[in-house]
């Protein structure tokens, strides 16, 4: 049991409401920066819980920002919290929140889980996430579930929406003008998906090149694709060859 869910399982502060298995997720990308002067803000404050753990869990160096549509959020701040209120699907209030905090080490969005608020959200505030930093999206199970605008495969889910975030992780590779390098080529370093989690890490990118090192031991097929034509072909062969001594009446 990490040190979260520890803190989690003997809560006798604010509600907390979460998936257990969410976090060995937390723990796994969060880790490196707990005691560290660091900037979080997390989406959907709710009773506070969670906003006090994140407190607990980093340590007094870090600075803690929430954002909730319900007003009653605003008295949930205390040291080192400070919470806004207003729609996480409002381009311009997010825009706002984005010119009155500094840019943040973690962003976890937790909030109305509809399709149109993740994916608003991540259009406005990635971008404020600092170089080197995580922007985690939880309760993706809404993008199966129809009342919040989801569906297996359905258009417009955040999880169809996220998908193409490992073409732009590839797009240095593609051959195709369909697939061209972009921003999130760029800044992406890795792609997490877990059960209902997509964890993004950042990290500012070139495109990727290979080396070799040490000496061969044999010399191989410059053309991958034509030693396979051959084996190809040398097996055709030797079953052409097999079927003419069976019509022969060979024993073989």
């Amino acid at each position: 049991m990490n040190d979260l869910e520890k803190y989690f399982r003997e809560n006798k502060g604010r509600l907390i409401h979460k998936w257990i298995h969410y976090f060995d997720a937390y723990d796994r990308h969060f880790s490196r920066f707990r005691d560290k002067e660091i900037i979080i803000l997390e989406i959907g404050v709710s009773q506070g819980g969670s906003l006090q753990m994140w407190k607990d869990y980093f340590g007094p160096k870090a600075k803690i920002y929430g954002i909730d549509v319900n007003p009653q959020c605003k008295e949930l701040e205390e040291e080192n919290i400070r919470i806004f209120i207003g729609s996480q699907s409002d381009k311009k209030f997010l825009q706002e929140v984005k010119r009155s905090i500094p840019k943040v080490d973690i962003l976890i969005d937790d909030g109305g889980h509809t399709m149109k608020q993740q994916i608003v959200t991540f259009e406005e505030m990635f971008d404020h996430v600092k170089d080197n930093g995580v922007f985690l999206c939880e309760d993706l199970h809404t993008s199966y579930w129809l009342k919040y605008g989801g569906g297996h495969k359905r258009k417009g889910t955040f999880i169809e929406y996220s998908k193409n975030f490992i073409d732009a992780l590839n797009a240095h590779h593609s051959q195709q003008r369909s697939l061209k390098v972009n921003h999130l080529t760029g800044n992406i370093d890795s792609i997490h998906y877990y059960d209902s989690i997509l964890v993004l890490e950042k990290k500012k990118r070139k495109a990727p090149y290979h080396e070799q090192t040490g000496i061969p031991s044999f010399e191989l097929e410059k053309d991958p694709s034509k030693l396979y034509r051959v084996k190809e072909n040398l097996h055709r062969g030797i079953n052409t060859l097999l079927a003419k001594f069976r019509l022969k009446g060979y024993d073989y």
